[in-house]
């Protein structure tokens, strides 16, 4: 029986199981003992660690930060890393079924982490049950390690290196096909108003998202209703406006993208700002924004437009709030694979504050970059290209961070196929389940040209 065949037989387990960890709303929320990310991680992990042990594989929690499950024997170790965590879901966010109740229509599977990263993860799972069914020599360690806290931090992997250390090789199924070879830099940050007129302003799910929703309260009279409505309309951006007595409440809906790619969406409260500035609100705060950040992904207002031969920096504004007349909002950078996050912060300098805002990047991570020709690479590449008969199919490099970063000798591996489009980190997150069954079926002969090197 050859590895697609036994791939298949395992369809509706696959499927099954999905829909068990989908049901679990595993958003990070409020640490209590014993949940350091909040009950939902906590069991969604518990949940998978079962499935793997009634499968008969070794099985350790580790704390509820991660766990993992493993066969076979050797002093060497092959990873496999994905997360159980998923980002928030609201189906008044555009949602067409419940976010945490995983619907099929047309071969296709709707609902938050059906692709990131659950649907990964039980692939991977059913790729080690199909690995062990086929008895092939396994003379390394095989782990699938779950982690909960990827979207938020990457602290469950912290965690499981600070009590296992390293892998050998490994792969983290949570990017995309043919594999990456390279991951961007990642400086992240805040702004926060010196002086404005607002009255009260909120936006965005996450920081590692284009906001798709923002409203601000704003004086009455502070800016030109039609100039307003004009501008929208022009730009055929969906708003509303919401007369009260203190103010006016002006929302604007945009379009929810990943932070890696937000030329793909379209960012509510960058739209909101360049609305009022253009209808007239003569305001501090707006013109900082505008002058700072604008309507541009590529930092160009930080004096941070800056690419190599592989790709280019991106900037995103993913959430905004006010507290006691103080605006805040958190900034997602992706710097490219050749440059250090120093040289970023560096062209930044002289634009970080003035009189009406100032802005700090606290955090960073330096990219990652793997050479093509390397054993790891090229033993992985060769898998897909193999299964998927695309023999010129090239790694890539992308601006997402994964798990690769963390932890040596590992690179983002699928889930995602070239030229799909699968809404993560969006309203009607999909994947096809023939989708999830090629990705099995590639990751069964990666593991088995890893156990060759």
């Amino acid at each position: 029986m050859n590895v697609r065949t036994m791939v298949t037989g395992y369809r509706d387990e696959l499927v099954e199981r999905l829909g068990t960890l989908v049901a679990i709303n595993s958003t990070e929320g409020t640490p209590e003992p014993g949940a350091p990310f909040g009950a939902g991680p906590r069991d969604a992990l518990h949940a998978a660690l079962a499935m793997l042990e009634e499968d008969g594989f070794r099985t350790v929690n580790l704390d509820n930060y991660c766990g993992y499950a493993e066969f076979g024997e050797g002093k060497e170790l092959i990873g496999v890393i994905g997360h159980l965590d998923v980002v928030p879901a609201d189906i008044r966010d555009g949602w067409n079924t419940d976010p945490f109740v995983m619907s099929e229509k047309d071969g296709i599977l709707y609902g938050r982490g059906v692709d990131d990263d659950k649907g990964a993860v039980v692939a991977s799972m059913i790729a080690l049950k199909v690995l062990r069914d086929l008895g092939v020599p396994v003379n390394k360690r095989i782990r699938l390690i779950m982690g909960t806290n990827e979207e938020t931090g990457s602290r469950c992997l912290e965690h499981y290196v600070e009590k296992e250390g390293h892998v050998d090789y490994g792969f983290t199924p949570d990017g995309d096909f043919p594999g990456v070879h390279g991951e961007k830099g990642m400086v992240g940050g805040t702004f926060r108003s010196k002086n404005t007129n607002i009255l009260d302003i909120h936006g965005g799910t996450a920081k590692n998202i284009v906001c798709s929703r923002c409203s601000a309260k704003v004086p009455k009279n502070c800016y030109s209703s039609k100039k307003l409505g004009d501008w929208f309309n022009n730009l055929n951006i969906e708003f509303t406006v919401d007369e009260e007595e203190d103010g006016n409440v002006i929302t604007v809906f945009g379009k929810a993208a990943h932070a890696s790619t937000p030329e793909l969406g379209i960012n509510a409260i960058s739209v909101l700002f360049a609305g009022l500035r253009e209808a007239g609100m003569q305001d501090p705060f707006v013109e900082f924004y505008c002058s700072h950040f604008g309507l541009a992904t590529d930092g160009s207002g930080l004096n941070a437009k800056l690419e190599d031969e592989f790709g280019v920096l991106t900037l995103n504004v993913g959430m905004i709030s006010m507290e006691d007349g103080v605006i805040t909002g958190t900034i997602d950078i992706r710097s490219p694979v050749t440059m250090s996050t120093k040289s970023v912060l560096k062209a930044m300098a002289s634009r970080l504050e003035d009189d009406n805002g100032v802005i700090e990047f606290p955090f960073t991570v330096e990219p990652l970059f793997f050479p093509v020709e390397s054993p790891l690479v090229s033993s992985l590449l060769s898998a897909y290209q193999e299964v998927t008969g695309e023999k010129d199919a090239k790694p890539m490099t992308m601006g997402g961070g994964t798990y690769a970063k963390g932890i040596r000798n590992t690179i983002a591996f699928g889930c995602s196929f070239p030229g799909r489009d699968y809404h993560i980190h969006d309203a009607n997150e999909n994947v096809g389940i023939d989708e999830l069954l090629l990705q099995t079926e590639i990751y069964v002969h990666a593991l088995m040209k890893l156990l060759e090197l």
